[in-house]
């Protein structure tokens, strides 16, 4: 062999051997042991100059110290720590609380770097059972029969009493409620079917059944309420004698609403003529729904306690209480007109509002636990409410606008055969099936007990965006027929509906620039969140412990990262794993292009912004986007593959994820 190949070879075997463990996540040991092999066959064999074999040996003794552990921990591990423990970020309990809520799911493959897309396909397709489907078929179709969208918003201003009996007496409030308390106790695919078929045909419909079967009292009961709360109130709930709302925006608190000034005391008061410890309570929320019919009002406020009637803190944050709107001091302000959608909304205020303790949901206990319990709720029922709405609403853009666009004639013929009307059909229909896989994939992980915190910021936020762009494209086609009001008008009243959806729980600018990728970067990185917890753990011991498994861990992640994202680049992914024979293969290995690459570029921006990263809403919200997109595309594989792969779907598919991924 000559000396050029040899040394082209030996060349060959340290970098690509190299490559080609780091592109295997093959540990640190291993990998030693490995390069190790490789250097004393190089020693033996290879022809370099003893200064070459030198500089090896000394780099190959740099790669042993991380091997040894304690040596490690103490040498390098202990002073990266303290200064890490200076560089960390200011972090509130509220935030604290919001990073540690829900779980982790798909999120978390796509932020590795190495998706494993035989944990996404183990995930059965979402069904509806027996039962759901009759309601489906039956009361929900009846129901959409019953309503006048014209009369409800022009004439009457709310939904007829026929049509509120209705929705009562078929228990349409009641579909997350058990079967015990007297509920329907539906997954959360129905949940999430029911509310597309109704938002196909009402937006008042959809946001009125909504809101009791997402973050509401009903919620909050069933996962911290003490048995004697649900025994009062899910009954009640259920068969309609309650009606409830949940009260968390205030005039000073809006998309910040850890800040909200609304109050509760503890103190002595009158209750039923005796003297008892309770809360004195004074708010003023706006923007409730449901809020001017509601009997029961899940209030959120901040509890303070200074004779330590509870407990030795002056302060316990914020709580969570249930307050019968019928007690002295309560009161609903003039009902608000949200872009003229008639369904209830108004403000509530309560003047010196004296309740037991026991009305916090789950009792005295759960003071100051409110924040908590609302964050790991909404990584539920943001998932679903808002992103079948959405849905719903693009699927009656697609019948009716394709149906508008084959019966409409200009210049002689259908103006569906014009390709500019073509390119709006096309984008109703692409962003129609993202949605439909978005909510049917999630709501099918929430089904197996998943709370995908993350994608459930990623739904509410894409959703909404893409039903506002098919209302806009709903429109253009529609030119004339969509903009003059009338009984006629089957789209305007849901275009004059879209801004509603964008703004509502968390809106869309603070969820993309600050909670989609600022939640994602800490909650789904493998390693940054242990890191963190590390850091602040107070057992000096066990934290650096912990921080080194984490760091040496995120080192190793890194260089993998960095490895894959330049061997997929090269090669365009067409050696990377996939876990299906399917005409959408190729789709899968440019996600795992992106994953890799998505990786790396994150754990830089981290390393050189730490914590200012937060603050560049910019960058945050642009490497949310890929994220986002990358989730939105899987869902949509994934519902591909559990809808049988049927053929006709398949364009929809290729432009679903072509638009994604560009």
């Amino acid at each position: 062999m000559s000396g050029f190949a040899a040394s082209l070879f030996w060349a060959l075997l340290f970098i690509g051997g190299g490559i080609f463990l780091a592109y295997q996540r093959v540990d640190l040991r291993t990998s030693t042991i490995a390069a190790g092999a490789a250097l004393v066959a190089y020693t033996v064999f290879g022809s370099g100059s003893w200064l070459w074999l030198i500089l090896l040996w000394a780099l190959f003794a740099i790669m042993v110290v991380p091997n040894l552990v304690e040596v490690r921990r103490e040498k390098i591990t202990k002073p990266l720590l303290a200064v890490y423990r200076k560089m960390l970020p200011s972090m509130s309990s509220t935030e604290r609380e919001a990073l540690e809520a829900g779980s982790v799911w798909w999120d978390g493959e796509l932020f590795s770097g190495m998706p494993e897309w035989d944990k996404l396909m183990s995930f059965p397709a979402p069904q509806l059972s027996e039962e759901e489907q009759v309601f489906v078929d039956g009361p929900c179709d009846e129901l959409c029969r019953m309503i006048d969208d014209w009369a409800i918003n022009h004439e009457i201003g709310d939904l007829p009493k026929e049509v509120w009996d209705y929705i009562i007496e078929k228990k349409f409030f009641a579909m997350i409620i058990p079967k015990k308390y007297g509920g329907l106790e539906f997954s959360a695919y129905a949940n999430a079917v029911v509310i597309e078929k109704l938002a196909s045909r009402s937006a008042v419909a959809s946001s009125t059944i909504g809101v009791p079967n997402s973050l509401g009292p009903a919620e909050l009961l069933l996962h911290y309420g003490t048995d004697e709360q649900k025994d009062r109130y899910l009954p009640g709930l259920a068969n309609g004698t309650e009606i409830p709302c949940f009260a968390l925006t205030s005039p000073q608190a809006g998309s910040d609403a850890a800040s909200l000034i609304d109050s509760g005391v503890v103190c002595k008061g009158q209750w039923n003529g005796k003297t008892i410890t309770g809360i004195r309570l004074n708010w003023s929320k706006r923007y409730i729904t449901l809020a001017p019919i509601a009997t029961v009002l899940g209030l959120a406020f901040k509890l303070y306690d200074p004779d330590h009637l509870i407990g030795e803190q002056d302060e316990y944050g914020i709580t969570a209480a249930l307050i019968p709107t019928d007690i002295d001091g309560v009161t609903v302000g003039r009902r608000h007109n949200p872009l003229s959608v008639a369904f209830m909304n108004g403000p509530t205020e309560g003047k010196d509002v004296f309740v037991p303790l026991d009305f916090i949901i789950g009792g005295p206990e759960m003071a100051g636990k409110g924040w908590k319990m609302l964050v790991e709720l909404l990584s539920v029922g943001r998932a679903i409410t808002l992103p079948a709405t959405s849905a719903g609403g693009g699927q009656a853009a697609s019948y009716s606008t394709g149906a508008y666009a084959s019966i409409r004639k200009q210049f002689g013929t259908s103006i569906a055969n014009f390709e500019g009307v073509g390119d709006a059909l096309t984008r109703i229909a692409g962003h129609t099936y993202i949605m439909n896989a978005a909510v049917a994939v999630t709501a099918g992980a929430i089904d197996q007990g998943e709370k995908p915190a993350v994608p459930s910021a990623i739904l509410k936020y894409h959703c909404t965006e893409m039903a506002r762009k098919c209302a806009n494209d709903a429109m253009d086609v529609h030119a004339g027929k969509g903009v003059m009001m009338g009984p006629n008008n089957y789209l305007g009243r849901g275009y004059m509906a879209t801004p509603i959806a964008i703004t509502v729980e968390g809106a869309n600018i603070l969820t993309r620039s600050l909670i989609i990728y600022g939640q994602g970067a800490i909650r789904c990185h493998p390693f940054v969140l242990r890191e963190l917890q590390a850091a602040a753990d107070e057992d000096l011991d066990r934290g650096l412990i912990e921080f080194d498994s984490a760091l040496f861990g995120h080192i190793g992640y890194a260089i993998s990262n960095l490895a894959r994202s330049f061997f997929l680049a090269l090669t365009h992914a067409k050696f990377s794993r996939v876990p299906l024979n399917t005409p959408t293969r190729r789709y899968y290995q440019n996600i795992n292009r992106y994953s890799a690459a998505f990786a790396l570029v994150s754990d830089f921006a981290m390393l050189t912004l730490g914590g200012d990263l937060k603050k560049r809403e910019l960058l945050s919200a642009r490497l949310g986007d890929i994220l986002s997109c990358m989730y939105l595309a899987s869902c949509v594989l994934k519902h591909f593959e559990n809808q049988g792969r049927r053929a006709t779907d398949l364009p929809l598919v290729e432009w679903s994820v072509r638009t994604l991924m560009y």
